[in-house]
């Protein structure tokens, strides 16, 4: 079983796809964590690295070669904006979250390689870190991002807790088999 949970920085897609992952005894992956590795390996911060991204297609190609490269595994989680792309076999969900409560998220979060003044600071970064890669991802695969229709589940995560959410995912999930290829 392949589990892929997609959705905006903020929409708690990490913290959902290792509660997922636990319950279901698989290995969980997360694409923000190889591309905070990118940046450790480059020696910059995150936002940074994002800045790179939107005049380096290189910094994509190799995040998506090391997602690519995961899905010679037979049985996990992972949370990953294209995930339900790159890994097409993959029980899509998709996480919808008000960026006004994805930021307050990231800012309480107090991530060592995300420093923000303040929740406003926050927010306009993921505007910005949006914006950069919605460029991004119809420039180099053309996908709408978010294209909903994508996806197997879509939840409103706004107002909810990761255990809400973990829950309506594995009531969801089809006990065998592959799911529809709708990327």
């Amino acid at each position: 079983m392949k589990i892929t949970i997609s959705g905006i920085v903020g929409s708690g897609k990490s913290t959902v796809s290792k509660m997922v992952a636990k319950k279901l005894g698989l290995q969980n992956f997360s694409v923000g964590g190889i591309m905070r590795q990118m940046a450790i390996e480059r020696g910059v911060s995150l936002q940074e690295l994002t800045e790179i991204a939107k005049h380096d297609k290189e910094i994509d190609f190799e995040l998506d070669k090391r997602q690519r490269d995961l899905n010679n595994n037979e049985d996990f989680v992972m949370d990953s904006r294209l995930g339900f792309y790159f890994i097409p076999d993959s029980f899509k969900v998709f996480l919808r979250v008000d960026l006004q409560e994805a930021a307050k998220r990231i800012y309480g979060d107090n991530r060592s390689e995300e420093n923000y003044a303040d929740v406003e600071e926050c927010l306009s970064f993921l505007k910005k870190r949006v914006e950069s890669e919605n460029i991004r991802y119809k420039k180099f695969y053309n996908i709408e991002f978010p294209s909903e229709e994508s996806f197997d589940l879509i939840i409103d995560t706004t107002n909810k807790m990761p255990e809400e959410v973990v829950d309506e995912i594995l009531k969801s999930v089809p006990k065998k088999g592959h799911y529809k290829n709708k990327s």
